[in-house]
């Protein structure tokens, strides 16, 4: 009979609540632009954003976000896909907000995040970060007016 080794209860994790380590300090920091990501912003037509994958899955990944409507979720038929079961399948949607961009949750499991709060929906603001499921997303809109 093989003997497991359970961890002593008093050293578990608090579930629910973040506490902060330094190793966390990162994680809760805003990443600079890269020279790449900068010119890409940069170069961004009038009206359009950029959402920059900075965290989980893909990170790194660009979505160019340039129509009236844009649905992000799990589904192969989201305009951004974004797989993994953390994220529903139409997990949230993007649409032209006076010059900008709003973001609005569509009933997903895990909710959207905005600058770590969850919201039901938000205007969004040049660095605003949005998380849906594991992957957290910085917003870049256009200079360009």
């Amino acid at each position: 009979m093989t003997e497991l080794n359970l961890p002593d209860p008093s050293e578990t994790a608090i579930f629910g609540a973040f506490v902060a380590t330094p190793e966390s300090e990162d994680l809760l920091t805003p990443q600079p632009l890269s020279p790449t990501d900068r010119a890409a912003v940069e170069a961004l037509p009038a009206g359009s954003a950029l959402l920059i994958v900075q965290r989980g899955p893909n990170s790194g990944a660009r979505f160019l976000l340039d129509s009236d409507q844009i649905v992000a979720g799990r589904s192969p038929q989201a305009d951004i896909f974004l797989d993994d079961v953390t994220v529903s399948r139409k997990h949230c949607e993007f649409r032209v907000h006076e010059g900008g961009f709003a973001v609005r949750d569509l009933g997903s499991l895990n909710g959207t995040y905005i600058n770590r709060e969850r919201s039901e929906g938000a205007v969004l603001q040049a660095g605003d970060e949005v998380q849906i499921g594991k992957y957290r997303l910085t917003y870049h809109p256009s200079i360009v007016k």
